[in-house]
């Protein structure tokens, strides 16, 4: 594992920690509330309490599959981005290789493509 990934592993996890913390805190807010006016409401306030019980933990669920399905785009992004560096430097080899055999061919192929190139830019 290198170590780009394990430092993404580790901000993942201190994303889902704080996220799972700040909806324990929620809860524990709403316990907290509840548990001040529940003489005066009774069952309503235990149906709204576990209503926002759920709500916190589903978007709390939410939040960390965001998170997941973010980090798992960005893993691609970079397996991809390594493969195009890794085919980049293929070609540049092969056209090194190219040049060094065959050096006049290669000058005048520049050639002929900076002529090329410099009458398409002029119109």
């Amino acid at each position: 594992m290198t170590k780009e990934v394990q430092e993404v592993q580790a901000q993942e996890n201190g994303i889902h920690g704080r996220i799972d913390q700040g909806a324990e805190r929620i809860k524990q807010a709403t316990t907290d509330a509840v548990a001040t006016s529940k003489e005066k409401f009774g069952k309503a306030a235990d149906h709204v309490e576990e209503g926002v019980h759920k709500a916190t933990d589903k978007a709390a669920h939410a939040a960390n599959r965001t998170t997941d399905k973010v980090s798992e785009a960005a893993e691609r992004g970079r397996e991809v981005y390594g493969q195009a560096k890794d085919r980049a430097d293929e070609w540049l080899d092969e056209i090194r290789d190219y040049v060094r055999e065959k050096p006049v061919q290669s000058v005048a192929i520049a050639l002929g493509a900076g002529w090329l190139l410099g009458r398409i830019l002029r119109r």
